[in-house]
């Protein structure tokens, strides 16, 4: 089982399980597999629409059918972890999860660079396309397939955090979702209208420092780990100059509940 460390911004480590190389590879065959399916039916429909209907500019018209058809295999991992919370299909079923650095929710940003810069998965269905348009000149497209898929499998066993090149560039990780079910990937909660806030400085942190306070929070409550909750009590408390008595649990669970209050407001 290999561990990452994970930096808050806080300065607090949390260690969580990044997955076994054989279950991204399961994730990333699935992924592919499903990908493939999709373009078989696709083609296949088109081809029966054309045997159908017949058509003198099919052959001017292929470049436009080929990139429509083509273009849900190219958004495919963009939409699926945009709206997946960090997961494709294959991800979801090999539970695996694209989180930030931080450990908290990666932004939309962070899926589309990471999503852009794939190399093998695109190059084996360009491959599949290549071979069926051009026959045996697709064997350069499998050589330069093999040498992407080989960087990236150096890159996700070299670094320390199991990063491919796009990872790396993205600034993301992959964790087992077991290791992420107590990072929630919102720190919004439902706050009563007549809240009343208690520590109004917290509106001088962002987002992403209050996903790695609920990520502490979570961690901490899930292990019974008092002193990583008191660990990050105090350093919030010098950080936005409060003083407070309450037990770190309690002070953590009220910075974001007046968060959410505050940023509503």
């Amino acid at each position: 089982m290999g561990i990452v460390k994970v930096s808050t911004n806080f300065n607090i480590e949390l260690e969580f399980e990044i997955p076994a190389f054989h279950r991204r590879l399961i994730a990333w065959g699935i992924d592919l597999f499903i990908q493939i399916f999709y373009l078989i039916i696709a083609f296949k429909l088109y081809d029966s629409y054309l045997v159908k209907n017949g058509s003198s500019d099919a052959a001017e018209n292929m470049p436009w059918v080929f990139r429509i058809i083509l273009l849900p295999v190219i958004v495919y991992h963009i939409v699926s972890e945009i709206s997946m919370n960090g997961q494709s299909i294959g991800k979801k079923l090999m539970g695996i999860r694209v989180v930030n650095e931080n450990g908290g929710k990666a932004s939309i940003s962070q899926f589309l660079i990471r999503s852009l810069i794939r190399t093998s998965d695109y190059m084996m269905l360009i491959i599949i396309i290549y071979s069926s348009l051009f026959g045996i000149y697709a064997i350069w497209a499998l050589l330069l397939s093999i040498l992407l898929l080989l960087l990236d499998i150096i890159f996700i066993a070299t670094s320390k955090k199991g990063q491919r090149l796009g990872d790396i560039l993205a600034h993301t990780i992959l964790l087992r979702t077991n290791a992420t079910e107590s990072m929630s990937g919102t720190v919004f909660l439902d706050v009563a209208d007549n809240y009343r806030p208690s520590f109004p400085q917290i509106m001088q942190l962002s987002d992403k420092d209050m996903n790695a306070i609920k990520s502490i929070l979570d961690t901490a409550r899930k292990t019974g780990d008092y002193n990583l909750a008191e660990m990050a009590s105090e350093k919030i408390k010098g950080h936005l100059k409060i003083e407070s008595a309450i037990s770190p649990f309690e002070f953590l669970d009220i910075l974001l509940k007046d968060y959410n209050y505050l940023s509503t407001k």
